[in-house]
């Protein structure tokens, strides 16, 4: 049975939407390792639209779990994972316009500097995974460079609709068959959620799932009515005994 990461960016996006100091994701991340999560994902992007350095530094002494840091392959974050040494880091393409991560890495590119950099990570103790498409050209090049894990792209699951969905589970069954049979452990996630999980945690190889959003957004339905009360008990308090 995969192991449950959170990612806790979407805390830090609502916080950064008023530049105020809550919610806080250090405090929402031991909220979820008290409810069972085996590990806590953030992704450091270089515009810091949501998570802050500040942010990570607090949960690599917080969190009792596992950190994982998702990131960008370039000197400024492999200086920071040098620095900072969480247990984890993924490697994800980022660009600076797009809402969320849109796709694998495209390890090709960075191959042969994969290959020269990710040792000395390793040697430090962290772990290193590649955020990678299914295909078997991504798999076999992360496996070329080193990598430990390879994190499977579940966002053409999650969109698919009908046979379509089917088949890309196929896909990815193939991949993580390939990548196990290659030497690397498997990690999966993006666009999970509570109706397209299960198909996802019985494939095989497969350790951990790294989900976020979908986690944000049902808590805020199920807090919300408590949150209301509570603030309407606040506000009911002011009131002089004979209006109660």
């Amino acid at each position: 049975m995969p192991r449950l990461h959170v990612n806790i960016d979407h805390v830090a996006t609502l916080r950064q939407a008023r530049l105020s100091q809550e919610p806080d994701p250090v405090i929402a991340a031991g909220i979820c390792e008290l409810a069972g999560a085996n590990g806590i994902t953030v992704h450091l992007r270089e515009d810091r639209r949501h998570i802050q350095e500040r942010d990570v530094r607090i949960l690599k002494q917080t969190v009792k779990t596992l950190l994982n840091l998702e990131m960008a392959w370039t000197k400024e974050m492999l200086d920071f994972a040098m620095d900072l040494k969480p247990n984890q880091i993924c490697v994800v393409p980022e660009k600076r316009e797009e809402l969320t991560t849109e796709g694998g890495l495209d390890v090709g590119q960075y191959e042969q500097s994969l290959s020269e950099e990710m040792g000395d990570l390793q040697k430090a103790g962290i772990e290193v995974s590649l955020f990678i498409d299914p295909l078997p050209d991504a798999i076999e090049c992360a496996a070329r460079a080193g990598a430990d894990f390879v994190e499977l792209h579940t966002g053409s699951y999650a969109n698919a609709r009908g046979k379509n969905r089917l088949n890309e589970l196929k896909r990815l069954e193939t991949a993580a068959n390939y990548a196990h049979e290659l030497g690397l452990r498997v990690n999966a996630g993006h666009g999970l959620d509570f109706d397209n999980v299960l198909p996802i945690a019985q494939l095989p190889w497969v350790e951990e799932l790294n989900i976020g959003y979908a986690i944000i957004c049902r808590s805020i339905y199920s807090g919300l009515d408590q949150a209301v009360r509570e603030m309407q008990d606040r506000i009911l308090a002011a009131a002089p005994p004979d209006q109660e």
